[in-house]
């Protein structure tokens, strides 16, 4: 499956939502500081493991950085 991750193109294979994605691109958002939007719509914490992502999505990534 081809996704375009943060405006890259990249190739999966058995990802099936964003919590997949995200265990694939060794990202834990258990702990929060990451936001995750498909096509544009942002996906809850709660919704990460049952929200689909399909061929062709667009997945925009974002960390939280503490700084000061």
């Amino acid at each position: 499956m081809k996704l375009r991750v943060n405006g890259e193109e990249k190739e999966f294979a058995d990802v099936h939502t964003v919590a997949d994605l995200l265990e694939r691109m060794q990202i834990d958002a258990s702990k929060g500081g990451v936001a995750v939007a498909v096509n544009n719509q942002v996906v809850t914490r709660a919704r990460i493991a049952e929200a689909p992502v399909a061929d062709g999505d667009r997945i925009e990534i974002v960390h939280a950085v503490q700084g000061g």
